[in-house]
């Protein structure tokens, strides 16, 4: 089968579609990735075809800046002839990635969506996804919540006129429900099932476990000691000025902890305090490091936190913005972790968390029996098995040029 894949650049939409790109070449499968060209050198090392997905200036200021849906119109055209030379048998796009997918409706090839973190379009007297709430314990609070559905509902409407708008530019027949962007066919969800609020699913999504990656990189040498051991893993888009970093340092500086914390390759404008019980380094590798740590504090980006309950670490989730709201709330609820809300990101709150963290004897037993789920179950095979599925139903599995 010739598998095509795009993902959106960012590391947390392009690791997940590259262990999925792992996972089908590993069972024999021909796939390339469209995705941005820092990634050409990680696909290729995967034995991955590498296409390079446009890139654009979406949003910020200047004559040559495009708008999301202008983007994605020209994204699609620049993709068909990729479309058209590679012939594949089934497309797969990540959930933000829409140019592969409307490629492969143009020419008719049967398209899924990855969707990297918890499913997006929620029930009716769900909170709002992103804004970090927790599910409703009462009749009131569900209430509530479907009251509150109200101008989602007109932005959910909003983004149909202009994706449809963009799918007539296109030639495409208009939709006539939101969410459009994941598909009718198949949509994958790489998240843990436990993550997931109870709700009855499309017959089309499946919920598989993380789909998790890392580029290589070398080991590092953990902070000498027995004393519990928390990795500081702050995110590499969010935080600047490496707010949580700072605090977490100062906070834990004379814990009874060993503290590992990296800053990502994100130079900090001023010195970062390294206290004694502290190692501080650029780049880890979390596959290799999470596994002796205790504790991951985060801003709950989802690969990161994924990656630390795969581990069986507890984790303190600091949501810096978006989706790590949801992810945070989410963790929280599972039981698997605190949340720390951003505005109480300070020296002593950071501490407070950690030391929860580490005495409650529920949280770190969920953890660990996430770890065990992951252990138990393969996110990358059961998703390759779903993507054939797709092939083999439409009848081009195994097309030949």
């Amino acid at each position: 089968m010739r598998a095509l894949l795009g993902a959106f650049g960012d590391p947390g939409h392009a690791f997940p579609i590259i262990a999925l790109g792992r996972a089908l070449a590993a069972r024999g499968h021909e796939v390339t990735i469209q995705t941005w060209t820092r990634w050409q050198t990680d696909v290729e090392a995967e034995g991955l075809r590498f296409a390079p997905a446009p890139e654009y200036r979406v949003f910020p200021s200047g004559t040559e800046s495009l708008d999301f849906y202008e983007a994605v119109a020209r994204s699609t055209v620049d993709t068909l002839p990729l479309l058209r030379e590679f012939r594949p048998d089934v497309v797969v796009a990540d959930i933000l990635t829409l140019a592969p997918a409307l490629a492969a409706e143009i020419e008719r090839v049967p398209c899924a969506t990855l969707v990297p973190h918890i499913y997006p379009p929620g029930e009716p007297d769900f909170p709002i996804y992103s804004l970090g709430a927790r599910m409703p314990r009462t009749a009131v609070g569900r209430a509530f919540w479907r009251r509150a559905q109200a101008p989602v509902a007109k932005g959910l409407e909003l983004g149909r006129t202009q994706l449809n708008n963009t799918r007539a530019t296109l030639g495409l027949e208009p939709l006539n429900h939101v969410h459009g962007g994941i598909s009718r066919e198949l949509a994958i969800v790489g998240t843990f099932p436990q993550l997931e609020y109870p709700r009855v699913w499309p017959a089309n999504t499946h919920v598989v476990g993380p789909l998790m990656w890392e580029p290589p990189t070398d080991d590092v040498e953990l902070p000498p000691g027995d004393e519990p051991l928390v990795l500081i893993a702050p995110s590499t888009a969010q935080d600047a000025e490496h707010r949580l970093l700072r605090a977490a340092l100062r906070g834990l500086a004379d814990a009874p902890v060993r503290v590992f914390a990296t800053w990502n390759r994100r130079l900090p404008s001023r010195p970062l305090p390294v206290p004694e019980n502290a190692r501080l380094v650029e780049w880890l590798s979390y596959s290799r490091t999470m596994p002796h740590c205790d504790v991951v504090l985060c801003h709950a980006g989802h690969g990161t936190l994924a990656r630390a309950l795969a581990s069986g670490c507890a984790v303190v989730a600091a949501p810096a913005v978006g989706d790590m709201n949801e992810n945070a709330a989410r963790v929280d609820w599972a039981g698997a972790g605190v949340r720390l809300p951003r505005r109480f990101v300070y020296p002593r709150s950071v501490r407070i968390a950690v030391e929860r963290a580490l005495s409650e004897p529920s949280i770190r037993m969920r953890a660990r029996d996430l770890a065990a789920w992951a252990d138990s179950h393969d996110p990358g095979d059961t998703a390759a098995t779903l993507v054939e599925r797709l092939g083999q139903q439409t009848g081009r599995l195994g097309r030949t040029a």
